[in-house]
């Protein structure tokens, strides 16, 4: 196994983009999609159905073969407080992870039937004291194959630094069409709408200014939301990590973004309910993001937007060949501030649009689905950590040998999602998959201990409303 950050031929005069070792490299005719399988089609709902009856089938196994467990652990604390522990450590993250396994395996991407599509779009580009970076965002912007109108807003979020002299340097240089607008007012989201009002196009893009583009991306993405029906009014991209060879908190994250995000959000796209078009790298039509009011001013203005959309009866797919790659944060600080705002911008969507009133009942699920996540964080918080401690001393209440058969289960499943990766999402974009076995080894191990926790926190700075730190 390896990394996710990986390489294609770069064009001339272009910085690499994956450090070290390219990939063999090749041009964007002769990467068709891989042509699809002859199957019976089976239904979305039906697959649906067929899920759940898999995970409901894996919970009932679960509950069986840890009677005893219960039964010990009722001995310390109560039959109550036992069940309520197991289901939050054990049941229910078991039945979520069978669910997920189940739709993956159920999961047949449609080819793309129109692979050059014409329509022309926009690239909205917020951008704040990015100087350092946002030359290479054009710069890969500008070798995109995409054969229709490109164009690009660079919104300047109250810059400090050299980002309009860098940015204009960079588009004399390459040819492209691109509008420069100042947005005093702090926020992603003020200066995402400060472009909304100049976009002409059916559809925008959002990109963050940190974030390049693999050569196929823009044409990926646009094909998807042209073969779909008109109800589906965004298309989220998969978004990689390029920055993993820094330490180990970027190899831990390239593989969260490789097999933990890319799965989950290609479970919430086959059921056409994906549930965060993410900011860094997104398509939506111009029209429907006008609908829903544009971005909302919150700390999770992707999610919330999102879920805006879910509420309006729309569908929301995800395309998991249109690359972009980001740099994540570098250190433990900013890392555990990023997914603070993510955990944030969830409890955000709850309040925008609660599941119960989302009017597609796959999008009600999916959404209801989340609500099942802070309690298990906390449960992970305060029940698993303190009880691997626990397990050290010989009490073996929370963690032991019920427990420990989740490591394995862990390893098939995401060699599992690392097969499709690699082969129906690599190898179309001539991508290659190099080591990072470190990473992987601390992401299996470690990167859960981490991520619970910062998640609760963000939970209580948004219960609490705490003043919103971006960095």
């Amino acid at each position: 196994m390896g990394s996710t950050l990986t390489g294609w031929r770069e064009p001339a005069a272009l910085p690499p983009l994956a450090g070290e070792g390219a990939g063999p490299g090749g041009s964007a005719e002769s990467l068709p999609d891989l042509p699809a399988r002859k199957r019976r089609y089976v239904p979305v709902l039906a697959k649906l159905v067929i899920a759940q009856v898999v995970a409901t089938c894996w919970l009932g196994l679960s509950a069986w073969v840890s009677e005893p467990w219960l039964v010990s652990l009722s001995r310390q604390i109560s039959w109550p407080a036992a069940v309520s522990s197991i289901v939050l450590l054990a049941y229910l993250p078991g039945w979520m992870v069978a669910f997920l396994v189940a739709s993956l395996l159920l999961d047949r991407q449609p080819p793309l039937p129109d692979t050059s599509p014409l329509l022309g779009v926009t690239v909205i580009l917020p951008a704040h004291n990015e100087e350092s970076r946002i030359a290479d965002t054009l710069t890969y912007l500008s070798r995109q194959d995409y054969a229709g109108d490109i164009r690009v807003i660079l919104v300047d979020n109250a810059s400090t630094d050299r980002t309009r002299e860098v940015a204009e340097e960079a588009v004399g240089r390459l040819g492209l069409h691109l509008t420069y607008l100042r947005e005093e007012r702090p926020g992603k989201s003020h200066a995402l709408n400060a472009a909304l009002t100049q976009v002409t196009t059916p559809l925008v893009i959002s990109l963050d200014a940190d974030t390049v583009l693999h050569p196929q991306a823009v044409r990926r993405l646009v094909a998807r939301q042209a073969s779909a029906p008109p109800d589906v009014v965004a298309v989220a991209g998969a978004v990689l990590v390029r920055n993993s060879r820094v330490n180990v908190w970027t190899r831990m994250q390239e593989w969260d973004y490789f097999l933990g995000i890319a799965s989950v959000k290609r479970m919430q796209g086959l059921y056409q309910g994906t549930l965060v078009a993410q900011g860094a790298f997104s398509l939506y039509r111009t029209e429907s993001l006008r609908e829903a009011g544009g971005w909302p001013d919150a700390i999770g203005e992707d999610i919330v937007l999102t879920w805006r959309l879910l509420g309006q009866g729309s569908r929301v797919y995800f395309e998991p060949t249109a690359v972009a790659f980001t740099e994540v944060p570098v250190s433990f600080r900013h890392f555990a501030r990023q997914r603070a705002r993510w955990a944030r911008g969830m409890i955000e969507g709850f309040r925008a649009v609660r599941p119960w009133r989302q009017p597609r009942p796959m999008a009600m699920f999916l959404t209801a689905t989340d609500l099942l996540i802070p309690p298990m964080d906390l449960a992970y918080t305060f029940l698993w950590m303190p009880g691997l401690v626990m397990a050290c001393f010989g009490l073996y209440w929370f963690v032991g040998l019920y427990t420990a058969v989740v490591l394995p289960f862990t390893l098939l499943v995401n060699g599992l999602l690392y097969r499709y990766q690699r082969r129906r999402v690599f190898a179309p974009l001539d991508l290659r998959v190099r080591r990072n076995r470190r990473g992987l080894l601390a992401y299996i191990l470690f990167y859960q201990f981490i991520m619970s926790p910062v998640s609760v926190v963000g939970y209580a700075q948004e219960l609490l409303g705490l003043r919103r730190r971006w960095k």
